[in-house]
């Protein structure tokens, strides 16, 4: 059965865990020391799905994939800009699912009325480098050492996106519950989908 695209629910927590746990636990990937339980996982969707979306590729009720926005910094100015990031499961890799969880991600997001997406990597780490600038991200700094994990410092690659262009007075981005039962909402899942390859 082909893969969908929907917003993720808090009964996602336990494999929306596995999928994140190799690239806490085994690579630097991340810069948690200690993968989360899917009990924290479900919390952080909940917590995020007020403001932001997380989205999941599922496929006969397996998730494949998930991708996340999030607040980019604290201070109000920043309110139009979030931060993105996406994790695949390992049986998964290279099969478009990085790339319609984004495609679905960035319509979604102008719907609410965000402007910049921003998304970091530690390098190196040519896959998500590569999804992210074929996907219309720009390399805009790199934070050298910028963190220690298993014995070794690690450099952070930033990357920047225009989600629409700049608007002089911008509205305060609308909360996610606004949008997400709109047929704009469904058209931007649907659009992701059709990236998917499998």
């Amino acid at each position: 059965m082909t893969a969908i695209l929907r917003t993720a629910t808090t009964a996602d927590g336990q494999q929306i865990a596995g999928i994140y746990a190799p690239s806490v636990a085994s690579a630097a990937t991340s810069f948690e020391m200690h993968p989360p339980t899917g009990a924290e996982m479900a919390r952080r969707v909940a917590d995020s799905l007020v403001t932001h979306p997380w989205l999941v590729a599922d496929r006969s009720g397996v998730l494949l994939g998930y991708a996340r926005a999030g607040r980019f910094r604290d201070r109000a100015a920043y309110d139009w800009s979030v931060e993105m990031s996406v994790y695949i499961s390992a049986d998964a890799h290279r099969s478009g699912i990085g790339r319609a969880l984004y495609t679905a991600m960035f319509e979604i997001l102008v719907l609410q009325g965000y402007y910049v997406a921003y998304a970091g990597a530690t390098l190196p780490n040519a896959a998500s480098v590569g999804l992210h600038e074929s996907l219309g991200f720009t390399l805009i700094g790199i934070f050298r050492a910028a963190g220690n994990k298993f014995g070794a410092w690690h450099d952070v690659g930033w990357w920047q996106r225009l989600l629409q262009p700049l608007a002089s007075d911008p509205l305060p981005p609308k909360p996610l519950a606004e949008v997400v039962d709109t047929p704009a909402y469904a058209c931007s899942l649907a659009a992701g989908a059709r990236a998917l390859k499998i």
